[in-house]
């Protein structure tokens, strides 16, 4: 706004002492001081508002103009409640420095005219940045991306001071302008903003975490479009992206609220090209996974995976090693029969972002998974970079007399996978929806894919019969009982822990004894007395009455092995 703008408005009461031919000023911003130097808190634009605490004396004037004119401000407006008329020594040093000079009735309030420009200039940027967002968009659908989602973020801080982040949908910032979310808090505001999509509530969704007030608005593709009334929003709710702005948008108006939706739509151009740019992965994915089932030889596969090694893994000399990933979102179904969510989809965009490593940051990290989906299932063919390092890398890639990188420290592991991403997306799936998945161990040749996509397959049937709504299990649960107990009858279950360890929680419970706890910590140190006692804190006589009493209640020998093994599985199917 226009300094001219602010003398024609009566309600200020503002009167020109000075400057008539500097009215065209912008004003950018408003500031009350009465120091003898503001300069540290000037940034240029301002009005500054006075009541003339800091004058002293006619001499006082010169130095404080100086130091207003040279900040580049737009204006001094002074206060008359304080000295009555405005001194002559202010207006000359006005004069000189051609600074515009305003007098201030002291019937009005600073809080007045402050608001007044704060109003005033915010919805002209809101307005400069509605007209920048609708300039970017259409040269976006247009032609090649300005810049990606960075860009109108940093307008919105800016223009608007307004500080935002893009988050996937499990809360890993995909772009932010200024200082980065932390990745706690981007987690949780993904959780808050799944759940509100689940339950139906309308846009923006509100966030306080940590004492910080947040704004959460969704990012749908636009391809897809908003999701209609006859469409299930469980179909895109574990993929859209969403936007954080710290801010409470509570009681925007209308006119802010339809620019932050503009720029939710711009960005949404942003990921419709990035998801298109992981057609040929997906594509490569496909091709081997096809061959891989159908039983092709060896050579064929190889043969694919050349081609999709230096798509995957850019200048990498040697073909690396490999690890399958396969992961399934069930829906409990609603309705009728036919009206399920085709899972292969969601799925994939879930399992593409999984595999990223949460610490980094940007759309592009997952320029190296391939994922491919077969009916209701998804699956991802992973290269283990760490284990086929090119020539000449290895002296760089670590220390000489250190120990070399191995394939364990390389490989994904299945608990890990989800650590970071299970609250946001349990959020997600509410009380309907589970996802499973699986990881088979690596892999050195086509030869080992496919037994690699059966291990992928048993690990996730593993994880799907454990209770929870994000579950996961890796190649190495399938050499171990683990393997055996999921698989286990109900009835068979209940029948053989109700035989072995009820006794036990009922002598527990009449005697406030700890039987149960004993028995877990004498076969977890293999049976020996004297790492059980210490472990326990207990004198070995008190082990040995407490490991007696457990045998007399339930007619079994923890000398016997048979017998120490059907304690062992009854405490891990209980």
């Amino acid at each position: 706004m226009r300094l001219r703008a602010l003398l024609e408005t009566d309600a200020l009461g503002l009167r020109l002492l000075g400057g008539d031919d500097e009215l065209d000023r912008s004003v950018r911003g408003v500031m009350t001081t009465d120091l003898r130097d503001p300069s540290r808190y000037l940034t240029g634009g301002e009005l500054v508002l006075t009541g003339l605490a800091w004058r002293r004396d006619a001499k006082d004037s010169e130095p404080f103009v100086r130091i207003l004119a040279g900040a580049g401000v737009a204006g001094l407006a002074a206060g008359e409640a304080e000295l009555g008329d405005i001194p002559d020594d202010l207006v000359e040093a006005c004069r000189r420095h051609r600074l515009p000079l305003f007098a201030v009735n002291e019937s009005v309030a600073f809080a007045t005219i402050t608001e007044h420009v704060v109003r005033q200039v915010s919805g002209e940027r809101a307005g400069d940045l509605a007209a920048v967002v609708d300039r970017h968009r259409r040269l976006m659908t247009s032609g090649p991306a300005g810049g990606g989602p960075e860009v109108v973020l940093d307008l919105l801080g800016s223009d608007l001071d307004l500080q935002a982040w893009v988050l996937s949908p499990t809360g890993r910032q995909l772009a932010g302008a200024g200082a980065p979310l932390p990745g706690p808090v981007g987690a949780e505001l993904a959780g808050v903003h799944l759940a509100a999509v689940r339950t139906g509530r309308r846009a923006p969704y509100r966030a306080a975490i940590g004492g910080v007030a947040y704004s959460l608005f969704p990012i749908r593709n636009n391809a897809r479009g908003a999701v209609p009334a006859s469409r299930d929003v469980r179909e895109s709710v574990l993929s859209d992206w969403l936007l954080a702005v710290e801010a409470d948008a509570s009681d925007w108006p209308a006119a802010r609220l339809d620019l932050l939706q503009g720029v939710t739509q711009l960005i949404a151009v942003e990921r419709d090209r990035r998801d298109a740019a992981r057609t040929v992965r997906r594509r490569l994915a496909q091709e081997v996974l096809e061959l891989v089932q159908a039983g092709a030889p060896p050579a064929e596969i190889a043969a694919r995976l050349r081609v999709a090694a230096p798509v995957l893994l850019p200048g990498l000399g040697a073909a690396p090693h490999w690890q399958v990933v396969v992961a399934r979102v069930d829906w409990d179904e609603q309705g009728a029969p036919g009206s399920g969510i085709a899972g292969g989809p969601v799925a994939q965009a879930l399992l593409e972002e999984i595999l990223v490593d949460p610490a980094v940051t940007g759309p592009d990290s997952a320029d190296r998974i391939a994922v491919a989906h077969f009916g209701d299932e998804a699956v991802a063919l992973v290269p283990l970079p760490a284990v086929a390092l090119p020539a000449g890398d290895a002296e760089d890639a670590a220390d000489p007399d250190g120990p070399e990188p191995s394939e364990e420290d390389a490989a994904l592991h299945a608990d890990v996978l989800l650590a970071a991403v299970r609250a946001p997306l349990s959020a997600g799936l509410a009380d309907d929806g589970r996802l499973t998945l699986g990881v088979s161990a690596a892999v050195h040749s086509p030869e080992g894919l496919r037994g690699a996509l059966e291990e992928a397959r048993h690990a996730r049937r593993v994880a799907a019969a454990r209770p929870g709504r994000v579950c996961a299990a890796g190649h190495h649960e399938l050499a171990s009982h683990v393997l055996l107990l999921p698989f286990v009858p109900d009835d068979v279950r209940r029948a053989f822990t109700a035989r072995l360890l009820d006794p036990l929680r009922d002598y527990d419970r009449r005697h406030r004894a700890e039987l149960i706890p004993t028995l877990e910590s004498f076969l977890d140190c293999d049976g020996s007395w004297t790492r059980c006692a210490a472990r326990l804190h207990l004198h070995v006589n008190t082990l040995r009455y407490r490991i007696g009493r457990i045998e007399q209640l339930t007619g079994r020998d923890l000398s016997r092995l048979e017998d120490k093994l059907d304690f062992f599985l009854a405490l891990r199917m209980s």
